[in-house]
């Protein structure tokens, strides 16, 4: 008998070799193909009449067949000609070498032709569209397909499913009935076959919602579990101590995260939050006050950063706020050396660090902790959500705390965050300086050599950003190396000119951000591994090439470092992209400063896969939701979740639901 859960390769139709082109696809079950969704439709049902069909837009036309002719071309190639009509009109379809069709259509018969109407009003033509007789009306679902499968394979296959298995219902009655949701067979027939656009609409519909209420139950899963554990208690929160420490006075906003976060830590049961705050906002301060907090009350801290630039500015920071005070930290990173690497292991199982900060170094299987309280990720969503749990396995429950700069949209965040709570940190230390951007294309080059001149006679640095690292001739972009050098023997060859990209050791960009920390480098080439954590206070003019190749949040977040210090700060965009929607985007990074707004609109322009980068940083790809355009529904969906979870908070009256949500985080957690 063939079930949901039947490997594919049983399904009539499939066999080995087959089985394997569906596995490369991520079809191993016949639920899995169930699952597979058409990409688009050819709706055979909307018939234009040839007289107002839109011109260079796909569109559907029943007519009769009036003739046929041949032609045979230079090429080699034969131009088959046939001239069709309906009772609006007349138009030719052309079809370029294809024999056999051409051969199969019969003069005086109907037929239904779908493409797109080309020519003029006197003679309107038709170029290798999809012809099938006019008896074959429907709407045909179009599949992702391959050299070794083709679409109608796959429709084929699919049919076969739908006719064989019945789908176990994940959404409950109640919840369907008050959401005027359709079943799930229903849903599953008509999003591959349906009967009607109505059908279709009512189909797409409940899995869209379905998709979405899967994804937040599991998520409210997470949140209501995480509060039955003993996490490790903090009795005191010495923040009077720790703001001592300090040679600058901590924002309002920073005082208030602090507190809302150590509310968390007394409460006996652990911390699970995220602390968002713009580029600049001073979150490093609220982990080191944390940190600080967790070692006086015995327990230690780790923080994990995406970088080693990053890791080692932590590291810095943390060194000179707990200077002279006791508590004892370690760096953790793959460049450290085998030696020192062990040294550090086993003084964390002692219990003789109390505070480390490190890369992926620190989820490896032999570094374990002593008494582990509180671990801090920096840049979680660059972890990918497989991660996010790796280091808090090392201790009992311990308080967990997720840094990011980089602002995700309110919609993005019920996914990535979805089981933390949130605090806010919106507001600015003293001294944070505006930044003016400039948008403007390569004829200004020279005079922006000149402007950036200027600000390092007088003393300060910047930065110039580039795209890739290596020339690229299929690309014209501008290559960071090849820049680098000329710039370095030409332009400014009378100034320290450094180079920074994703492609040098460890221990090399360690020495260039030294030496630009230490006013040696005037000048930075770099691509963006500069995006995230840098501060250099000094450096207050940047330059970014190839703007159009960024992300908007990405620009904001290059852009963040500079004004970092008490000088006015300019960062220039070089474009020579003339396109609408380019320069529309590019105007909105010119005009906003507030990350969030910028993410929003980056999201909207981009899509949420492009605003977090290939592998969506632990987003579960969507397959027919749209975390944009439903994140109404998003919203409802949650709260539906959070209604059930009350009544079921175990899911057992919901077997089929906890078996999809199993299964999505058992593929989230093999990225």
């Amino acid at each position: 008998m063939i079930t949901a859960s039947t490997d594919i390769q049983y399904l009539k139709g499939v066999g080995e070799k087959r089985a394997v082109v569906l596995k490369n696809k991520g079809i191993d079950t016949v639920g899995a193909l169930l699952r597979f969704y058409p990409r688009s439709y050819l709706d055979w049902t909307d018939i234009s009449p040839i007289s107002t069909a839109p011109f260079f837009t796909d569109v559907c036309v029943k007519a009769k067949v009036l003739s046929k002719t041949e032609e045979r071309k230079r090429s080699g190639i034969t131009l088959y000609s046939i001239v069709v009509e309906d009772s609006s009109a007349q138009m030719t379809v052309v079809l370029w070498g294809q024999k056999f069709l051409a051969n199969s259509i019969r003069e005086g018969r109907e037929y239904l032709f779908y493409g797109k109407i080309t020519g003029g009003f006197l003679f309107k033509q038709m170029s290798s569209p999809k012809i099938v007789p006019a008896v074959e009306n429907g709407i045909e679902p179009i599949y992702p397909a391959s050299k070794n499968m083709s679409s109608k394979q796959i429709e084929r296959l699919i049919k076969t499913a739908v006719a064989q298995v019945r789908l176990p219902e994940t959404i409950p009655e109640e919840i369907r009935e008050r959401n005027r949701l359709c079943t799930i067979n229903y849903a599953i027939e008509n999003i591959h076959f349906p009967i009607s656009r109505e059908a279709f609409l009512k189909a797409q519909k409940r899995l869209v919602f379905e998709e979405l209420f899967i994804l937040r139950t599991g998520l409210s899963l997470l949140k209501s579990k995480k509060g039955k554990k003993a996490g490790s208690v903090i009795k005191q929160g010495y923040l009077a101590e720790f703001k001592a420490l300090l040679p600058f006075n901590m924002t309002s906003a920073q005082e208030r995260v602090i507190k809302e976060c150590m509310r968390d830590m007394f409460s006996g049961t652990p911390m699970s939050r995220l602390v968002q705050g713009d580029v600049g906002s001073g979150k490093t301060v609220i982990a080191a006050a944390l940190m600080y907090s967790a070692a006086k009350n015995g327990f230690q801290s780790c923080l994990m950063a995406p970088t080693e630039i990053l890791a080692n500015q932590h590291y810095k920071t943390l060194l000179k706020i707990t200077e002279n005070t006791g508590i004892r930290c370690a760096l953790m990173t793959g460049s450290v050396k085998i030696k020192e690497k062990n040294t550090i292991k086993a003084a964390l199982k002692k219990g003789e660090i109390d505070v480390v900060v490190g890369t992926h170094a620190l989820i490896t299987k032999d570094v374990e902790f002593n008494k582990l309280g509180l671990v801090v990720t920096d840049e979680q969503h660059r972890f990918g959500v497989g991660q996010r749990g790796s280091l808090a396995l090392k201790g009992e429950n311990p308080h967990k705390l997720v840094m990011s700069a980089t602002p995700i949209p309110g919609t993005l965040g019920l996914i990535l965050y979805g089981d933390l709570d949130v605090s806010i940190v919106d507001e600015y230390p003293a001294g944070r300086q505006k930044i003016d951007t400039y948008l403007v294309d390569t004829s200004y080059r020279e005079r922006i050599y000149r402007y950036i001149k200027k600000f390092l006679d007088d003393g300060r640095q910047g930065y110039i950003v580039c795209p890739l690292v290596e020339e690229n001739d299929e690309v014209d972009i501008t290559s960071a190396t090849e820049y680098y050098v000329n710039l370095k023997n030409n332009q400014f060859k009378n100034y320290s000119v450094g180079l920074l990209h994703g492609k040098m050791s460890a221990k090399e960009k360690d020495e260039v951000m030294r030496q630009f920390s230490d006013g040696e480098i005037q000048l930075l080439i770099a691509t963006t591994v500069i995006e995230v954590g840098i501060d250099v206070p000094n450096a207050v003019i940047m330059v970014i090439e190839n703007a159009e190749r960024f992300g908007l949040s990405q620009l904001h977040q290059l852009r963040g470092r500079i004004g970092r210090g008490e000088y006015k700060s300019d960062c220039i965009l070089i474009t020579d992209n003339t396109a609408e929607d380019t320069l529309k985007r590019l105007e909105i990074i010119k005009k906003n400063t507030d990350g969030f707004k910028i993410a929003d609109e980056d999201l909207r322009l981009r899509g949420p896969g492009n605003f977090l980068g290939s592998r969506q940083h632990g987003l579960p790809p969507m397959k027919i939701a749209d975390l944009f355009a439903d994140k109404e529904v998003l919203e409802l969906a949650g709260k539906e979740a959070e209604n059930l979870l009350e009544t079921d908070p175990d899911l057992r009256k919901n077997e089929a639901l906890k078996t999809e949500i199993l299964d999505l985080y058992k593929k989230l957690n093999k990225e």
